[in-house]
């Protein structure tokens, strides 16, 4: 939640902000069943924070995308989902039609697809998947660290992220900075006490005189 910023004269800008999570989105494999542990997971995870307010933001696909909704529809939550509707990409899923949310969103492709589903949400859940959650991971990771500060958050929910995250971080050029824009869970109880702690994080950063605030797009 941003709160208007004040211009000074000479263009410098005064902000107070105060970051709240309102929006969060579900990312992970689409060919998760139902009687998965995967699938039960976003679901319980979704089902919770609906139950606590937040908006659940999907890809309108089936597996865990399908999830998230189900969860949040449980418990009478609000859902969304950013969808497109591939006529080339044949190793897509594209839009599932029992995934029916409360607002919907088309885009036109698989890319514009991926950085509405960011632009839409203040934190992301990252769940088991393939290929497509890894290019949702490393763009939303990279987002973070060009954003930093500003960045949205994310979650890596499992504690197999923890092999994943240690090989990346010991054989890449992985930095501090990019070590602390999101919080490995192992289950459902603990996704919600990292959203706070990542929140509280965001906001102890001093926005005073900040030249970067009025910007919108993948920010905080």
């Amino acid at each position: 939640m941003k709160q208007e910023p004040i211009v000074l004269t000479g263009g410098e800008i005064l902000m107070n902000k105060q970051i709240e999570f309102k929006k969060v989105t579900f990312f992970g494999d689409a060919a998760v069943l139902p009687n998965s542990s995967y699938y039960q997971t976003a679901y319980q995870v979704a089902k919770k924070l609906a139950k606590m307010g937040y908006i659940i933001v999907n890809g309108g696909g089936p597996g865990i995308m399908d999830a998230a909704t189900r969860g949040a529809e449980s418990v009478g939550g609000k859902t969304e989902s950013v969808t497109f509707y591939p006529e080339h990409a044949t190793g897509f899923e594209g839009r599932y039609l029992s995934n029916i949310t409360d607002r919907e969103i088309k885009t036109d492709n698989y890319i514009e697809r991926m950085y509405q589903l960011m632009e839409e949400s203040d934190i992301f859940l990252i769940f088991q998947g393939g290929t497509g959650t890894l290019s949702e991971l490393g763009t939303a990771w990279v987002l973070a660290k060009l954003y930093y500060g500003h960045h949205k958050p994310f979650i890596l929910v499992g504690s197999f992220w923890r092999g994943v995250i240690g090989a990346i971080h010991d054989k890449m050029l992985i930095d501090a900075k990019e070590m602390d824009v999101f919080k490995i869970v192992d289950g459902v109880d603990d996704v919600l006490p990292a959203m706070k702690k990542l929140e509280e994080a965001l906001n102890k950063v001093d926005h005073t005189h900040c030249r970067h605030c009025h910007e919108s797009a993948f920010m905080n």
